[in-house]
């Protein structure tokens, strides 16, 4: 089978729709987290303006008045990925074989740590959280086929997991089920370009049975295509999690959207307060009657005398009290920790009497809302992931370096306790775990002592040797 040829004009036009109507919005769901700064010049100098302001109504966006953005969405988002992705997940293999689950389990280990460990899924959580969605693109860097006596760990390194942001996506799915990918495009911008703009924009599309690479010189170029090649996966290598459920769409549930409005509203009352505190930190005096009162200063032991039985001093101004307005403020955050489902405690901010957190049973009523949306989301992240090694064992059976069945490429994720624990507390699990027949080189894995590589695959010494 020769390259597969793509039609270039509906690429570019499936590009272009992207770009404008799709991709601001992703964009702006990302500076709402993040919150940059940019330095501006105003009639009272340089200022840094944040992205948040946007969200502001325009009478504070005139540069009149003081505006204050705190950012409280990036720290829940944080958070859930401290819950989601804080210790590593373990992957174990349902293969029939004790052989080839030992094999299955230290070429997906070496895999995902060559793509970043820990990282790759706290950062793949991240932009799910921000976006609503993440896809992982499984690349092959080396394309030779065959690969018996290899090791699991050599023949990882032929192969590379890649997140594939929302914005730079953009992907095809098939019209009689919106689950599936029939096509999918990754964007990226390039320099040395030349042409007008001096800016290059590159695009890399896969259907099920080819690959193309595109380049588009200057803003008003053309797509031209520069390469392409079969695809011998024979499938779009690309898996798409949702960060939570959400029948019927493409895209799942965007922790950050739901947060937007209220973050506005948070930002409208801060900046508000502090406004008002600018006019109202300062007392100021009236004074009637009184000769030459504005040639002498106010303050302590300062007096004045005077004929005039009228004259007085009044004094007002000064920070009063606005219980309406911190009950707002404290109703907006309320507000904010039912929607995101995540209380300050989560990122360990206590305040006042909150009971007896000594025992875990009273930490999980504390963080009832954030252990549910953490459970939710190990639904779909672990399927996602699952997927993920499904794809990688069938890439290196079909490159023929490694056979396995449809059945050995199964695995079972084993997620850690998202709660702290004691140590007594550890052991005692291990040793009912011991009861039960559990392998004592797993249960050393688990407890830190084993010497297995990757993301805590249950690997030991012992099974290198044995091979089982």
């Amino acid at each position: 089978m020769g390259p597969k040829r793509f039609d270039v004009d509906v690429l570019a036009r499936r590009v272009a729709e992207h770009a404008e109507g799709r991709e601001p919005w992703l964009r702006r769901l990302w500076a709402y987290y993040r919150n940059p700064v940019t330095p501006v010049e105003g009639p009272g100098g340089l200022r840094h303006r944040s992205a948040q302001e946007v969200g502001l109504p325009e009478r504070l966006r005139s540069g009149q008045r003081e505006v204050v953005t705190e950012n409280d969405i990036a720290w829940r988002l944080h958070a859930l990925v401290d819950f989601m992705f804080g210790k590593p997940v373990v992957i174990r293999s349902e293969a029939g074989s004790a052989g080839c689950r030992v094999f299955v389990e230290r070429f997906l280990g070496s895999l995902f740590e060559r793509s970043g460990g820990v990282g790759f899924f706290q950062n793949m959580a991240l932009l799910g959280s921000v976006y609503g969605y993440v896809d992982v693109l499984v690349r092959v860097d080396d394309a030779t086929r065959g690969g018996g006596g290899d090791s699991p760990e050599s023949l990882a390194g032929r192969l590379r997991l890649e997140l594939a942001e929302a914005p730079r996506a953009v992907p095809t799915t098939d019209e009689r089920d919106y689950r599936r990918l029939a096509g999918y495009a990754v964007r990226c911008r390039v320099g040395g370009g030349g042409g007008e703009g001096g800016v290059t924009e590159r695009v890399e599309a896969w259907t099920s049975s080819g690959y193309g690479r595109f380049e588009r010189v200057g803003e008003k170029g053309s797509l031209a295509e520069v390469a392409s090649a079969e695809n011998v996966l024979g499938r779009v290598p690309v898996v798409h999690i949702q960060n939570l459920a959400q029948p019927l769409r493409y895209a799942g549930l965007s922790d950050v959207e739901p947060l937007i409005p209220l973050q506005d509203e948070l930002n409208t009352r801060l900046s508000d307060r502090a406004n008002r505190v600018t006019f109202q930190s300062f007392r100021m005096y009236l004074g009637k009657g009184i000769d030459r009162f504005t040639e002498r200063p106010v303050g302590p032991g300062q007096m004045w005398s005077t004929d005039n039985p009228e004259a007085s001093i009044e004094s007002f101004g000064g920070d009063a009290s606005s219980p309406s307005e911190e009950a707002h403020l404290s109703e907006v955050r309320d507000a904010m920790d039912k929607t995101s489902g995540v209380t300050p405690i989560a990122a360990g901010l206590i305040r006042g009497k909150v009971g007896n957190l000594t025992s875990e049973n009273a930490l999980r009523v504390i963080l009832m809302g954030t252990l549910a949306k953490t459970d939710k989301k190990r639904v779909t992240y672990g399927d996602g992931l699952e997927r993920v090694c499904e794809l990688a064992l069938h890439a290196a059976d079909v490159l023929g370096w490694y056979r396995t069945e449809t059945g050995d490429r199964r695995v079972r994720l084993e997620w850690p306790n998202v709660l702290p624990q004691s140590t007594s507390q550890v052991l005692s699990e291990a040793r009912v775990k011991a009861e039960l027949g559990v392998p004592r080189e797993r249960l050393l894995d688990e407890l830190g002592y084993g010497a297995g590589p990757g993301l805590g695959n249950g690997m030991s010494k012992h099974q290198e040797v044995t091979g089982g």
